[in-house]
């Protein structure tokens, strides 16, 4: 697969470091350019094939890398004579792909994945254009994608939008695979926005444009606060461990009477109050490196009282009341069924065994797949026995909580391998006991 850059972009927001003298991707990151890291992070990936979209201060971006050799990949350039845009150039660099599709990378983003992963995902999908999605501490200012559960684009939802209401934590980050046919698109050398112009049309065209959900690092760095802050981050090792390539340690997260206020049965958006503490555990999870992901039984789509896009849109509250306060989960899962009949109101097709129903393992088992999950490695925070025995089922450590029915429940006779005040005190002990060793 060959990899295209768009290396053309002034910086103005980094005008302090880049003095109107380099372009933005050849802003120093621990004493290299940005770009030098996407080069190597793609020859790491086996991509050796690189075309750079070169326009402001191109000269520079020319000296330093020349033919790519002495950087073990083949470098070609297009040059703007005027920008472009994030597509303008696609009318010359459709004359450059050789395959059926290519990976395009925005200049502006430091990234460590596992390329080959959102390979197979594209190819299975069978999909023009896949973007890679993740949730952020910033949705409140990004582009967010609308998609469905197949994972199919539905829309976009700008950040020069109106947000009124609640919203999925899924961000488009500048790192997309593009069928060869997406460039065919731009009719002429002018300036276009890929965003709004092409994959949003697509979108409403109900073309194959599909959303790659990874946990992977990759954050763009259009301002000075974010490049110090990946710097940080690299220097904790928070960014390699997050490849998709390596075991990943998570903390699963029950819901009710955990992440948020125990009400019974919460199937009305207006009933999800989060716990006083969740914000500042949460945060806690996202910088120690290890994934956010929430587990919960939701069987209120089984009794009828709701349906699944009620069960979504409560999450949506839930992703937007985090994100507000620079903090997300890396994942939401639920399990809509329930074994028992009898309900006047019920919906049979979700009355049924599972083995994704807590303590059934089903959903730890997917994420073990999707995010390279080391059950062994993890941990399970939950307020019920159900909670507990889940994790004695999938190896994990376990945290009982003493909010929500604080182990009451009496479903199981299993003992927790710690018990805490609450979701704040779990995570806090999770990170002494993953310190220890």
């Amino acid at each position: 697969m060959q990899a295209v850059i768009m290396a053309g972009g002034k910086g103005t927001r980094l005008s302090q470091i880049t003095k109107d003298e380099i372009p933005k991707p050849m802003v120093s990151i621990l004493g290299k350019p940005l770009l030098e890291w996407q080069i190597e992070k793609l020859k790491e990936n086996k991509i050796t094939e690189i075309i750079l979209i070169v326009g402001h201060r191109k000269e520079k971006i020319l000296e330093y890398f020349g033919d790519g050799k002495k950087f073990g990949v083949s470098i070609s350039y297009i040059e703007e004579k005027e920008p472009l845009g994030t597509a303008g150039a696609f009318y010359y660099l459709k004359e450059k792909i050789k395959e059926e599709y290519f990976l395009l990378v925005f200049g502006d983003v430091f990234f460590d994945i596992d390329i080959k992963r959102m390979e197979e995902f594209h190819r299975e999908k069978k999909a023009k254009a896949t973007l890679f999605v993740h949730p952020n501490t910033h949705p409140f200012d990004s582009d967010l994608v609308v998609k469905d559960r197949e994972q199919r684009v539905l829309s976009f939802f700008l950040k020069t939008q109106v947000r009124n209401g609640w919203y999925d934590n899924c961000v488009n980050a500048g790192f997309y695979i593009l069928s060869k046919e997406v460039c065919k698109k731009v009719k002429q050398p002018q300036k276009t926005d890929l965003e709004k112009e092409i994959l949003m049309q697509m979108a409403e065209n109900q073309e194959e444009i599909y959303a790659y959900s990874s946990t992977e690092y990759i954050k763009d760095i259009g301002t000075v606060e974010r490049i110090e802050k990946t710097i940080e981050e690299i220097q904790s090792g928070l960014v390699k461990k997050r490849n998709l390539k390596y075991d990943q340690k998570c903390i699963f997260l029950d819901r009710d009477g955990t992440v948020n206020v125990k009400k019974g049965l919460v199937y009305k958006e207006e009933e999800l109050i989060l716990e006083d503490c969740a914000i500042e555990a949460i945060r806690k999870i996202n910088e120690s490196g290890m994934l956010a992901i929430v587990v919960t039984n939701q069987p209120v789509v089984a009794r009828g009282l709701c349906g699944i896009e009620e069960v979504e849109k409560i999450h949506q509250k839930m992703k937007t009341l985090l994100g507000k306060e620079g903090v997300y989960f890396d994942d939401v899962m639920f399990c809509p069924h329930h074994p028992d009949k009898g309900y006047p109101e019920e919906n049979p097709i979700y009355k049924v065994s599972c083995s994704c129903r807590k303590p059934e393992i089903g959903l730890l088992e997917k994420c073990e797949e999707k995010y390279h999950v080391d059950l062994k490695k993890s941990w399970i925070i939950g307020d019920t026995t159900v909670d507990i025995q889940t994790g004695k089922n999938g190896g994990l450590r376990t945290i009982l909580v003493q909010t929500g029915e604080a182990g009451k429940d009496g479903k199981y006779e299993v003992k927790a391998d710690f018990i805490c005040r609450d979701l704040l005190e779990a995570v806090e002990k999770i990170i002494e006991e993953e310190n220890k060793g």
